[in-house]
């Protein structure tokens, strides 16, 4: 997937004269989606702007400020990366030798390179829930989930997102260093890159941190909610920071930051074989996604914690990053919202999300009901007579699919019939058949017939 020559995104005005107005729309839309605190950050390389609106917890009121630090979740993720690149450019290991060179729990999948950790193309499944991690140490949580049998695909062969590869990730990291996971994040990159390290496990954070929040239905208002993660999940999803720190990060995936050497960051972005990531990206590198824009291709990543939605872009032709966090689950509709806004206040044209299907005849592919299974998630797809193909996750209700004959599909929203970007099935090379199914990122593979 060769990068195409493309215009570099530009924003239309000096970002001063468009601060007022970039506030005024921040404002209406947080409170338009019920999302009580938000931040965003646009940087130019030579010009930035950071805005923020609301409380960081209802419980409290306390308002929520620029240095204020979100839980971004799967935004750690381009963190822990970035310390396995920096790891290899010192030569301590190699992005293409086994990962089970350095970690023994990975002996039943020795054709998994470190790369393809970083990629999420080994096949791994996404691994337990974090109440199941938490009473396991990190080598015992790998070596349950990382075996010859729950091995989804041959690896470099498909994608499927998973917190186990970077709970290998971080191991690695620490198996190297000889620190923690903690420390060798806080020393290589955050205090580099000016920000103040906060973890969902710190006691006594040093900085104002932020709340997620979840929507009561029956009061249409907003309650804290706590964090739960497990402590050997932190490479993979621990970290809390503002929109001007994940700003920083990408500024580095852009190549102009000295933390992160621009040849590093160029290979980060650098499209891994056989990685389709379906509905979350057009691409993958080591630890960022990619997507295809207008022309152009930008890297960064997608965050949720319990409660908040933070989101990354970054333009490496021209250098601009997009940044921003809100503080409850609402606040991903409101980032989607604002990035499409952006381009009539700013001129710029954000990825916020890819987009679904939604054309062509819809067609539920033969052979694609069954159970399909990705760890301890099991799938089942039902496709009866002339009726839509449903998708149920773990027993809940199905989602009814609206099916295309490149085998992609879109999951249409129960409550308002709308597509949303789903996955695909995919097909044994060797036999035709049917033996997968992506499903938001995450592949799951055929355990039955339908």
């Amino acid at each position: 997937m060769p990068y195409p020559s493309s215009a570099p995104a530009r924003v239309r005005a000096p970002l001063l004269l468009l601060r007022d107005e970039l506030q005024e729309r921040l404002d209406t839309l947080a409170r338009a989606h019920r999302v009580p605190g938000a931040q965003l950050v646009l940087d130019t390389g030579s010009e930035t702007v950071a805005l923020h609106t609301g409380v960081a917890d209802t419980g409290t009121g306390e308002h929520l400020r620029a240095d204020t630090a979100v839980p971004v979740g799967s935004l750690t993720k381009p963190y822990t990366a970035a310390l396995v690149m920096l790891l290899a450019e010192d030569g301590d290991l190699d992005l293409d030798e086994p990962a089970a060179e350095h970690l023994p729990e990975l002996r039943q999948l020795p054709e998994v390179t470190i790369r393809h950790l970083l990629g999420h193309t080994g096949g791994l499944p996404t691994g337990p829930d974090s109440d199941a991690a938490a009473r396991t140490t990190a080598a015992r949580y790998l070596a349950a989930v990382c075996t010859a049998e729950d091995a989804l695909f041959p690896p470099g062969t498909d994608f499927s997102y998973s917190n186990a590869g970077y709970v290998a990730a971080g191991r690695l990291v620490e198996t190297v260093t000889g620190m923690s996971w903690h420390e060798a994040v806080r020393a290589l990159l955050l205090e580099p890159f000016g920000t103040g390290p906060v973890f969902v496990d710190t006691a006594a954070p040093e900085r104002p941190v932020a709340a997620g929040h979840a929507l009561n239905a029956a009061t249409g208002r907003a309650r804290a909610v706590r964090q739960n993660l497990a402590p050997l999940e932190a490479p993979a999803g621990a970290l809390l920071a503002s929109a001007t720190d994940l700003a920083a990060l990408g500024a580095a995936l852009a190549g102009r930051a000295k933390a992160l050497p621009p040849d590093l960051a160029e290979q980060m972005r650098r499209p891994q074989p056989g990685a389709r990531p379906g509905a979350l990206a057009d691409g993958w590198g080591a630890g960022v996604a990619l997507y295809r824009h207008g022309g152009q291709w930008w890297c960064g990543h997608d965050g949720n914690a319990m409660g908040t939605s933070c989101h990354l872009r970054a333009d490496p032709d021209s250098g601009l990053v997009v940044a921003f966090t809100g503080n409850a689950g609402a606040a991903t509709a409101l980032w989607r919202e604002l990035a499409a806004e952006l381009e009539e206040l700013a001129g710029v044209r954000v990825p916020a999300a890819i987009a679904p299907v939604g054309a062509g005849e819809s067609v539920a592919p033969p052979g694609c009901a069954g159970e399909y299974r990705n760890g301890s998630l099991r799938y089942r797809v039902e496709a009866a007579g002339d009726g839509p193909a449903t998708l149920s996750v773990d027993g809940d209700p199905p989602i009814p699919l609206r099916c295309y004959a490149d085998l992609s599909y879109d999951l249409v929203a129960p409550d308002t019939g709308r597509p949303e970007p789903g996955g695909s099935f995919r097909r044994d090379p060797a036999t035709g058949r049917i033996d997968r199914v992506q499903v938001s990122g995450r592949t799951a593979r055929r355990t039955g017939s339908g």
